[in-house]
């Protein structure tokens, strides 16, 4: 890989940054697209970053032609109480600004073979204890929605002679962001617990496997279409929990009412109410092979400190 160069959308965020430094600890040289260049460089450290709001226009042409790879990770946080403008904001950031991009790959004149798109497990929207492989039909709520038009936008790229590939990814293991930086003041204050019951799967991945998988699609051309990016053992939320309050050394027996999450975060509150049981079928047949397979030290590697 020390040859590849890479554009990347997104590259600010939790998956985004720590995909950025593993590119170049490989020799790789990065184009970053942004909204603020000048804050991508502070946070990224020296890379050519280019700016480019997501939904003004197409892509800039120059930031992808003679690349190796584009890695598509921007888009509004889906974890916020939605509201009819958030709604917006989570569908356009994701379904327009994937088609812009691919417009601009359209546009370029030597353009790479790859775009390698996030999507997430929202796909499948609530199962029961199914296992679920990317072959699973999409689910039909918001999100569900969301995903099937985001995933139909970068597909397009197949129709310009790339590889597509769409990383469906589940809950993210990082102490700094995502899910379980939010679970965690709860936790650490012994009042967290099984949410709703406890019942609903939690299809997680540990934040490193998440990076590992897209270096995977990067050097691998049997990489393509869907892909599920989740850890083989996905657990309920009731072992999730026991699981993280041993990792504290604190009680986790508190239960969270789904009615409370409905009152924090309103529609929003269906993501973790309900799941599904996602596994990593594709990965799996493609030899991937995890560095946090287990939930338990996975958890403990994620919250190690730095």
């Amino acid at each position: 890989m020390s040859a590849m160069r890479v554009t990347v959308t997104g590259a600010t965020g939790l998956i985004g940054s720590s995909l950025v430094a593993a590119l170049r600890e490989r020799g790789a040289q990065v184009t970053v697209l942004t909204r603020d260049p000048d804050r991508a460089r502070a946070r990224l450290g020296d890379v050519d970053a280019v700016g480019w709001d997501t939904l003004a226009g197409p892509a800039p042409v120059a930031a992808l032609q003679e690349r190796d790879a584009v890695v598509h990770l921007a888009g509004e946080p889906v974890a916020q109480r939605w509201s009819a403008k958030v709604k917006r904001a989570i569908s356009e950031s994701r379904v327009l600004g994937t088609r812009n991009l691919v417009e601009g790959l359209a546009l370029a004149g030597s353009r790479p073979p790859l775009l390698l798109s996030s999507s997430a497990t929202g796909y499948y929207g609530a199962h029961g204890e199914e296992p679920l492989d990317e072959d699973a039909p999409p689910g039909r709520d918001f999100l569900a929605q969301v995903c099937v038009e985001w995933e139909a936008a970068a597909a397009a790229a197949s129709e310009l002679g790339m590889r597509a590939v769409q990383l469906r990814t589940g809950v993210v293991l990082d102490r700094s962001g995502g899910a379980l930086a939010k679970m965690l003041p709860a936790f650490r204050l012994g009042v967290g617990g099984p949410v709703a019951g406890g019942y609903q799967y939690m299809s997680w991945i540990h934040a490193q496997d998440v990076v590992g998988m897209m270096l995977a699609a990067l050097a691998d051309e049997r990489w393509s279409g869907p892909v599920n990016a989740t850890a083989p053992e996905p657990v309920p939320n009731r072992v999730f929990s026991k699981a993280l309050g041993r990792v504290l050394g604190r009680p986790s027996l508190l239960p969270v009412p789904g009615f409370a999450l409905q009152a924090l975060y309103g529609e929003m509150a269906e993501i973790v109410t309900t799941g599904a049981r996602v596994m990593p079928a594709k990965a799996l047949v493609l030899g991937y092979e995890f560095a946090h397979p287990q939930l338990e030290p996975a958890l403990r590697q994620a919250l190690a400190r730095p």
